[in-house]
């Protein structure tokens, strides 16, 4: 990003995190309805400055290689499929892949901000998947937690000199799982329990969520193993292009 790129998302973040200490404030798709609305406006306001890095990101990412905007499309469509198949789980919330995996891996995280915001945008109006009021809290978690942490632990094993394959299946495991963590995190806070508060709440949510997210995750890891085998394969020009072998 240029310098003053890199102002407008400083900026973007001074205001993200000043809002979230508003006490007024402080009053895995989470449906419609079942977060109060400064939680889904403080969500909302967290999200702007990845989303802002996201669009340069994906802006600098087509400029300079614009024969991986076929890739792009790809990574948004298996992202879209792969968190639309969903198993009911928490009242209000179901279990599902998330698929953003593989864009963070391959455009970095600030890139599938973006991305998933439109994923989670037409779920929301095409499939009643999720909400439009809880967007925010859903791309944060699924857009933005998750696939940061894919991308970290995908860097980390590669620092470690681990297998490429068993980083990216740790990676997109990892990343699964966290989104989850978020999710129950969020839900946590918005409805405490009336007997240990805000830590009951989140430990009853992190348990059922395991029940069907850990196998999930796993499938999830395996998935996208086996799609990247595929355009190792098939795309290795546009992989050379985004410098991925050379990760």
């Amino acid at each position: 990003m240029t310098v003053k790129q890199r102002k407008i998302v400083l900026i973007a973040s001074v205001f993200a995190l000043s809002f979230g200490f508003i006490p007024t404030v402080n009053a895995m798709h989470i449906m419609e309805g079942f977060l109060p609305p400064s939680y889904c406006i403080l969500w909302a306001v967290l999200c702007v400055p990845f989303l802002i890095a996201g669009f340069f990101s994906i802006s600098k990412t087509l400029k300079e290689h614009r024969k991986t905007l076929l890739i792009l499309a790809m990574v948004g469509a298996y992202a879209f499929v792969l968190s639309a198949l969903k198993i009911p789980s928490v009242t209000g919330s179901s279990s599902h892949m998330t698929g953003t995996g593989l864009g963070a891996i391959l455009f970095g995280p600030a890139a599938v901000s973006i991305i998933g915001l439109i994923v989670l945008l037409f779920q929301a109006i095409l499939l009643a998947h999720g909400g439009l009021t809880t967007l925010g809290a859903n791309t944060f978690s699924m857009a933005i937690a998750g696939p940061f942490v894919t991308y970290g632990v995908y860097k980390l094993c590669q620092k470690l000199n681990v297998n490429r394959l068993v980083s990216i299946f740790l990676a997109a495991f990892l990343g699964d799982l966290f989104t989850y963590c978020v999710t129950s995190v969020q839900l946590a806070t918005a409805h405490p329990s009336e007997v240990g508060g805000v830590m009951a709440s989140l430990a009853k949510f992190l348990g059922i969520f395991a029940v069907t997210q850990i196998p999930l995750a796993v499938i999830e890891g395996i998935l996208t193993v086996i799609v990247i085998i595929g355009l190792e394969s098939y795309a290795k020009s546009e992989l050379k292009e985004l410098g991925y072998f050379a990760q």
